[in-house]
This record gives structure tokens, sequence and C-alpha cells, in this order.
């Protein structure tokens, strides 16, 4: 790097940058090491030495192997280092405060209230429904059914009164059955649910953290540099938080299939597939990036995910037998329509409903007639046409190693949109998006202040128990807006391809090893 060369200000500065990042980086995994170590049984000492180590270990291999070569002069500004800087320590303490809450679940005072981050009841549990999925999956005989996790209800319009596991709801599952094979190996180590908890944050904390600095690295030394600072937002946010707190599989969606793409850009076929395998088999939209390989003609990634995909279902099949997914294709129709979702009973939940298709149904808060689950379903229908179109569209450019993630960021927001029902999570790869947005323009203030305030707009929170269902839509109009917004700008950035490109995928990217 110049600056490290040739000028010895510009060497501290970059030194002391690269130990900041590594610290942080310490700190992060050592608060997610805590919790792991927590949730085999081990002591409280045990588990604070455990979490030194690791975050020892995690400081020396980032100050030994720095993630990017930093580019202090070119890419930074003091606005810049000091917004990276606060959410940076922001983002230490809200993670640090939520691990009490997971280790401890009586410590609610450090646990994201129902008036911020998702607006949910602290006692609301996501991870729940994943946990009594994967332990009831091979007894019965179908693992979507309603009162495996709800008390019957006396009309199909009644409120979800859920089953209680310790102090929180079991929610409802609502996923392909070869996503169970996570949380019933997982279930293996650590069969009780509390500590099941302790586990699921730590390995979902510790894949986003590394899905935001492979992204990062990969973008080069200038944009990598702010997108690396910028970064600690996404991680900051309420939203980000919250969706930790409550164990949604949604937010490691997005890091697992963007740490596969560039996987698979590097040629690690075999790891890139079977990460974006899994995530498909999971959650179904991501599936979209096939299409994104298809027509880019990368047959290569393309047959070793399509393969993987196979293997996972095949495994699937030998663990749980037919049976769920028997159920599964009779439970299909209603989770396309949104019949199946419980919460389109709640109207603060039909509010707050970030999805495409459930805009049509929340015209019935305002007394629309028509507004229901079939024009719901032909909303999605349209709206899929138009997601598969714009996916051919961008998967013809040519893009460089900046254009890269943000086209697969974008088809994957783009994808996650068609669900039902999408609540506040939605935001979290939105924000992801905004960084990387920003990482790739220079950092002047009015850029920094723009980036802030689209920031501040998609954390916006409501309760779901909030003020009239109707007002809370409007509200929402203001995030959804922002996310079109800057949906819009990644589709019509249009960068210069690089001089010389290398890997699969038409990438310059550095290698993981």
């Amino acid at each position: 790097m110049p600056a490290q060369t040739t000028e010895p200000a510009g060497t501290a500065t970059a030194s002391l940058l690269s130990a900041s990042i590594a610290l942080s980086l310490a700190c992060a995994f050592g608060i997610f090491a805590c919790a792991a170590a927590m949730s085999l049984g081990w002591s409280t000492v045990i588990a604070a030495i455990v979490s030194v180590g690791v975050a020892a270990f995690v400081a020396w291999f980032c100050w030994r192997h720095p993630i990017i070569p930093l580019d202090d002069e070119a890419s930074l500004s003091r606005g810049l280092k000091v917004i990276a800087g606060l959410a940076t320590l922001a983002a230490l303490i809200q993670l640090a405060r939520l691990c009490v809450f997971i280790v401890n679940p009586a410590a609610v005072g450090y646990a994201i209230g129902p008036s911020r981050g998702p607006g949910l009841t602290i006692s609301h549990s996501c991870l729940s429904a994943y946990y009594v999925a994967a332990r009831s999956v091979t007894t019965v005989p179908n693992v979507y059914a309603y009162e495996l996790y709800a008390f019957p209800a006396a009309s199909p319009t009644e409120l979800r009164k859920p089953r209680p596991i310790g102090s929180f709801n079991i929610d409802a599952y609502e996923y392909p059955p070869p996503f169970l094979l996570l949380p019933r190996t997982l279930a293996i180590l650590v069969p009780e649910f509390l500590r099941f908890r302790m586990i699921w944050f730590a390995l979902n904390g510790a894949v986003m953290v590394i899905g935001l600095v492979v992204v990062a690295r990969m973008l080069g030394p200038v944009a990598g540099t702010r997108a690396l600072l910028l970064a600690p937002l996404v991680l900051a946010s309420d939203l980000t938080v919250g969706t930790l707190q409550i164990g949604n599989l949604q937010a490691i969606v997005f890091s697992i299939a963007m740490i596969a793409m560039v996987l698979l850009g590097q040629r690690h076929y075999a790891a890139g597939g079977a990460l974006l395998a899994f995530a498909t088999v999971s959650k179904l939209f991501p599936g979209l990036l096939l299409l994104y390989l298809l027509v880019r003609r990368e047959w290569r990634a393309l047959a070793w995910t399509s393969g993987l995909m196979a293997v996972l279902i095949v495994i699937s099949l030998l663990d749980t037998g037919w049976t769920p997914y028997q159920a599964f294709l009779d439970h299909l129709p209603r989770l396309l329509s949104g019949e199946s979702f419980p919460a389109f009973r709640n109207p603060g939940a039909v509010a707050k409903n970030y999805s495409v298709p459930g805009m049509a149904f929340k015209l019935q808060l305002f007394g629309v007639t028509g507004a229901s689950f079939g024009a719901m379903k032909m909303v999605g229908w349209i709206y899929t046409l138009v997601v598969l179109a714009l996916t051919i569209i961008v998967a013809r450019r040519t893009l460089n190693r900046e254009g890269e993630p943000l086209a697969w960021l974008t088809i994957l927001i783009l994808a996650s949109l068609r669900s039902p029902f999408l609540p506040a999570y939605a935001v979290i790869p939105v924000l992801w998006l905004l960084t990387l947005l920003a990482a790739t323009v220079a950092p002047t203030l009015r850029i920094l202040c723009g980036a802030l305030l689209a920031w501040m707009v998609l954390n916006i929170s409501l309760p779901q128990q909030g003020p009239d269902p109707r007002l809370m839509s409007l509200i929402i109009l203001l995030p959804q807006a922002v996310i079109v917004i800057l949906i819009v700008i990644a589709l019509r950035s249009r960068p210069t391809p690089l001089g010389h490109t290398s890997g699969a995928l038409g990438l310059g990217t550095p290698s993981l090893e």
C-alpha cells in the first residue's frame, strides 16, 4: 500500500485502523464463544476463559493476516471513521447485553423489548418452532399441524394462543423439511431448549459477522475498507439484534447465500455449492441465484449446487422419512397464499408486513373489498414474474468485483419480498445493501449523511400491539420507500468492468485461503 510504504503517518494510521478492526472482531467472536461454551453446560469461569481465548486468537489472526489491505488515504474520511467507531461500540454493547439474556432468560432487562427492533414481545421465539419441529418431525404425522405449536383455535379468525416452552412462546414452523437437518444436528449436542438457544445465537451471530467480512474482503482495498467500516451499522441495528434474540433464520440465510456466491466465484465449488444448496432447500428464495448462475452459464457452479441440493434432500429423507415431505406438499399452497401464517389474524402484524403480496392483503385495513388471500396470491405470482425478469437482466450484465455482490444481494432481497408474510427482519439485508452501496462511492459528507438518514428510516420500529394498524401501515411506507430506492439504485448501478478478472463468475476475488 502506498500510504503504508511512503508516509510514516499513513502507516501508523493504517496500523491503528487494522488493530481496531482486529480488536472489534475479537470482541464479537468472544461474545459468541461465551454463549457457545455456556450451551455445552460449562461453568461461567470456563466459558469466560474460552471467550478470552477465542478473542485472543481472532485478534492475533486478524492482525497477522489482515482481512484486506486497508486503504486509509484513498478510501476514508474522518466522518467515516467516526461513524465506524460509534457503530462498532454500539454493536458490541448490544451483542454483549443480548448474550446476557441468551444465557439467562430471566435477565429480561438486557433484551430488546416490544418497543424496539422487530417490535415483538420478549417471550417471542422463532427458534422455538425450529426446535419443536426438529424434535417432533419423526414422531408426528404432520410437522406443520397448527396444534403442535399452539392451542386449538375456536375459529379461523381467533388470535393464535401459542404453547409455552419455558418462558417463551412457541412459534409456527413454516420451512421445508431439509432445513431441519441443522437444528436436528445441533439438538444432538444440546438437547435442552435453553442451551439450544445459546448455541443457535452463537452460530447465527458468527455467520452474520463472517458474511459481512467475506463480502467486504472481495471488494478490494478501497471499497472493501469502506464496507468493512460501515458493516457495524448492520450489527448495531435493533432489528439485527432483535432478530438474533428471537433466533429467526432469515438474516443468516442471506449471509450463507452471499458467502456461497463468493466461494463459487473463487472456484471453491464444493464449499460454495454446499452453502447455497442449504440456503435454497431451507428458505427456497435463494434458489433465484440458481437462475442467475444459469443465465451466466456458470455450469460447474450450477451443477455442484444442484447436486448438493439433491444430496441434502436424500440425507433428510433418510433421517426423517417421506412423511414430513408429504405434509409439506399439502401445506405448500397455503404457505404460498399466506393462509398458513397465523400473523394474518393480527391486524398489527398485517400492518407491519413488508411483503409485496402482503400489500394487497393490507388494503383490508382500509376497508378495500377484495383484499383477500386470493388477491395476495395473484399479486405474488405477478411479482414472481417481475423478479424472474429482473434476475435475467442483471445476470446478463458484465460486472466487476464491486458490482457482483450488489447484484447478488439485490436478487436475494427481491426474492425474499415474494414471501406472503415478511416482518421487520426483512430490513436487515437492506441495511447491508445500504452499506455496500455507500462503500462504492467516496465517503463525502453528503453521502454519509444520506446513508445515516436512510439507516434511521429503515430502523423505524413499531410494537405489534401499537397504535391504529392503519397508521402503522402508513408509517411503514417510509422504510418501504427507502427499500425501493436502494433496490433501484443497485439495479441501475453499471460499474465499469475491471481491466483483468479471474474466477468462474468473472471476479477478481481474493482467495479466502
